[in-house]
């Protein structure tokens, strides 16, 4: 038996994680223990490379044991976070909350060693000179870890490095108590509904969703029955698949009123509240700046993008804003319209609980098309499938369950093999998890990687596994999960990252997958993989009805392409807000500045919303993604990647769709550049070796819907 599978379940560093033997406890016992280790391997890697000053350095003298280190880290403390958002409880939020600021102080003792940073000089030199060839990954990798090490303040000295250190730990900690009030605030809200007139409108996937909710929460009827999706009593919350489709399709105005509220105010209020931790939050990350030598944070989080500056975020942003504002107003005037029609009070004064209802009203009225009436087409397994048929189309592969042969974090969790196509040699492999679980699983969905490729310490091979994690409609009763639309599209987004992840054929960890890609480049293939839910022989081969296997009719397909930029305008303005409102905090907001960040997120709404937020509006008390995840100034990648991976696709629409040998042709072509190169080449260089050009924006403008094709 390998040594590493005797060790303590914390300090393996390699090989699948044993989820279910991780404790609480664990975590602050063998954490510390791990640092402990990785302090004394640092400190000698250092006295070794001091001794050898003035000596030629080799890579693997530098470079590989520094990588070794930091995987030690990444895998120990990787599993501790994973399951601190699929698996959260009171317990592991202290455990993990008791280590980070030691988690932390480590990787900036690392990150500001003057001995490492002069030694990776010195491999740059040699390399310049001629005396240690590199190869372009190589290149790649120490350049960005040169930057990565001045980011992280190792040209600071004395006070200036040890406030840097001070503020990174806080950061950090505020980042997961900023997390941990939107999940509180999520679940801290319920409403009990009793009456049939209180469920009216709602579809019958919902209702059931509503009861299962009822009954898990002890809820019974009048006279003590059991919960029911006829007669209730059903349970909303704040959850997505819940909150989501309340707002659609609801006739009861005032309960839409009631929830919006309470969604758009989370974690703004009592021992939750978020506006403090922002505040906080934006200050740090200004004087962190100001250490750095940058004007702002937003210059920070640019200097290691494709966007090097924030006016070329600035001009991206405008060009959508410019084209989508009055689109935007336009589809706000036929929503009221269309209230109109139905004699509905609200026409002459939409508010923001009316939306989602009244889209869907037109929606229905112009497509004739019923997005909770698609649900029973899209069983997860069925779209699973489809997912699977595709990859095996365009890239070569072909995936496997393997249920069983991996230690999983829960029951719901799924595990799956990747082979290339004709061989029984694994390449890959990845866990999914994919219902919501609102009492412990945070919101949103991801991917995460579990395992880099490369290799291990004795050179044997690592093969890549990913986390695959969702929060779509879980299987109620006997009932599959019946997946919307918008779900089958988000599976098919984090399953884009994943095959980034997967199918990299780097050998250095260091920009394999996703390492090393520019941060606003990391989209292109999870939105490349979006467009395939609109290829007609994908979602026709996938889309069967769950009871009779009949697939979807011709005219729902032509319906949902109808459809596919229906409020496109209002969409792409929501995307824009988010982003502009996420650079100016970080570039414009200081604490003199006279405004709180929440009224500087106002000012930029009259300009991009056609409904101005509420008084009650919240909704940077639960920007996850700025606030407690990586997207901090760096919102806007969601659009400049769209620009990519619009154009990939267009690739393929211009060979033709319905032309078999060259979508296959085209897709081994984005393989072996997007998916393959990961991060071992520049963003626009991997780019234009799939596409043979620089991207254009002409595609996405296009597929938007904001002009005519």
């Amino acid at each position: 038996m390998s040594a590493s599978l005797l060790a303590p379940p914390l300090l393996r560093g390699e090989g699948l994680p044993d989820f279910a033997a991780i404790t609480p406890e664990q975590v602050r016992q063998q954490i510390p223990a791990l640092l402990e280790e990785l302090n004394a391997n640092l400190s000698e890697l250092e006295q070794s490379l001091e001794q050898a000053a003035g000596e030629l350095l080799g890579w693997d003298q530098v470079m590989d044991p520094l990588q070794r280190l930091g995987e030690r880290l990444r895998w120990s403390w990787g599993v501790v976070s994973h399951l601190n958002g699929v698996c959260n409880s009171a317990e592991l939020r202290e455990a993990h909350q008791s280590q980070q600021g030691a988690v932390v102080a480590f990787g900036n003792r690392a990150g500001q060693s003057r001995t490492l940073y002069r030694a990776l000089e010195r491999l740059q030199q040699q390399h310049q000179t001629g005396s240690l060839p590199l190869d372009a990954t190589q290149e790649r990798i120490l350049t960005a870890e040169l930057l990565e090490m001045q980011l992280r303040g190792v040209a600071l000295e004395g006070e200036a490095q040890a406030a840097f250190n001070a503020a990174s730990e806080e950061l950090a900690e505020l980042a997961t108590r900023f997390g941990n009030h939107v999940l509180d605030a999520t679940n801290g809200w319920t409403l009990a509904l009793h009456t049939p007139e209180q469920v009216e409108g709602l579809p019958e996937s919902l209702r059931q969703l509503l009861a299962q909710a009822a009954r898990e929460a002890g809820l019974s009827g009048a006279e003590g029955h059991e919960a029911s999706a006829e007669t209730g009593p059903w349970l909303l919350g704040l959850d997505m698949p819940r909150a989501m489709p309340f707002l659609k399709y609801s006739h009861r105005r005032d309960l839409r009123e009631q929830l919006y509220k309470a969604q758009v105010s989370r974690a703004s209020s009592g021992d939750l509240d978020n506006r403090p931790l922002i505040e906080r939050i934006l200050t740090l990350k200004g004087e962190q700046a100001l250490r750095l030598g940058y004007a702002s944070w937003a210059e920070v989080s640019l200097a290691s993008k494709m966007a090097h500056s924030v006016d070329a975020v600035e001009g991206l942003l405008e060009d959508l804003r410019a084209a989508s504002f009055p689109a935007a107003q336009r589809e706000l005037q036929a929503l009221a319209a269309c209230a109109g029609r139905q004699g509905a009070p609200e026409a002459a004064d939409l508010r923001p609980w009316d939306v989602s209802f009244w889209a869907e009203v037109l929606r229905r009225e112009s497509f004739d098309l019923h997005s909770e009436a698609l649900r029973p087409w899209f069983p997860l397994p069925r779209v699973l499938d489809g997912l699977f048929a595709l990859c095996g189309r365009l890239f070569g592969i072909r995936i496997e369950a393997a249920d069983g042969e991996a230690p999983v974090w829960h029951a719901d969790v799924r595990f799956f093999r990747v082979f290339d196509a004709g061989s029984d040699q694994a390449i890959a492999s990845f866990f999914l998890d994919p219902y919501s679980r609102p009492g412990s699983k945070r919101g949103g969905a991801w991917m995460d990687t579990c395992l880099d490729r490369g290799r291990d310490a004795a050179g044997r091979p690592v093969l890549p596994v990913a986390y695959l994690i969702c929060n779509q409609s879980p299987p109620v009763g006997e009932t599959p999960s019946l997946m919307t639309f918008e779900e089958v599209e988000t599976l098919f987004h984090e399953f884009g990252h994943g095959l980034q992840h997967m199918l990299t054929t780097v050998e250095r960890p260091q920009a394999a997958g996703i390492n090393h890609v520019e941060w606003d480049a990391v989209e292109l293939p999870s939105q490349f993989m979006e467009n395939w839910c609109y290829d007609r022989s994908t979602l026709l081969g996938m889309a069967r009805h769950w009871q009779t296997a009949e697939p979807l009719p011709e005219a729902e397909f032509a319906k949902l392409l109808a459809a596919r930029t229906f409020m496109g305008g209002s969409a792409t303005l929501r995307q824009v807000h988010f982003a502009l409102v996420d650079l100016r905090l970080h570039s414009v907001w200081t604490p003199g500045s006279g405004l709180s960040p929440e009224d500087l997120r106002r000012q930029i709404a009259t300009t991009t919303t056609v409904l101005p937020p509420i008084p009650e509006d919240a909704f940077l008390c639960a920007f996850s993604h700025i606030f407690a995840g990586g997207y901090s100034a760096g919102y806007y990648s969601y659009k400049w990647a769209e620009v990519l991976s619009a154009d990939a696709f267009s690739a393929f629409e211009e060979v033709g769709l319905e032309d078999e040998t060259a979508v296959q042709s085209t897709g081994r072509r984005f393989r072996d550049t997007v998916l393959s190169l990961g991060g071992s080449r520049s963003p626009a260089e991997v780019f234009e070796a799939f596409r043979g050009r620089a991207p254009s924006p002409e595609a996405l403008i296009r597929h938007s819907g904001l002009v005519a094709a």
